[in-house]
């Protein structure tokens, strides 16, 4: 007893139907919509998508304040030594020791851009944004100061 896919009829069928099912799909992937960026001519109204994780950035308000009180937890989470963050302590009017941010340096470099430092930051210091032209020739501009010149941590309102 012959098997049928094994005849040559029942080869050049099964042929001619996987050539009709490939044809078929080329075909409605012709005519659905293009999503291609034309990334250079498009550049001031490209918009990445909301989850993109472009660079690390310290957001500062109107008065050159942050979030970040240096605790640290965004450097240990980090799985590369991408952050660094340099303190200082300082003395308050009220003799207390506290602890600022003195430097807040990011790596962007050797950055695997896995999101563990914006999710161990208790303050929500630190977020990623939509920028990602990150070509350089020398690799010391990948190194980034976060925290602006003359800032400091942003005072809490007590609430009364």
């Amino acid at each position: 007893m012959k098997n049928e896919h094994n005849t040559y009829l029942g080869l050049v069928f099964g042929a001619i139907k996987t050539l009709l099912i490939g044809m078929k799909t080329s075909i409605k992937v012709y005519f659905r919509k293009k999503v291609t960026e034309q990334y250079p001519e498009n550049r001031k109204e490209l918009k990445m998508f909301d989850r993109f994780r472009g660079t690390l950035t310290m957001p500062h308000n109107e008065n050159n304040e942050h979030h970040c009180i240096a605790c640290g937890l965004c450097e240990t989470a980090c799985p590369n030594d991408t952050i660094k963050v340099i303190s200082k302590n300082i003395e308050t009017e009220d003799g207390k020791k506290k602890r600022i941010l003195d430097r807040y340096e990011y790596n962007l470099g050797s950055c695997i851009f896995c999101m563990l430092c914006v999710n161990a930051c208790p303050h929500d210091a630190i977020t990623f944004d939509q920028d990602f032209e990150h070509a350089v020739f020398d690799k010391s501009k990948l190194i980034l100061k976060l925290n602006h010149e003359g800032s400091k941590v942003e005072e809490k309102k007590k609430e009364q």
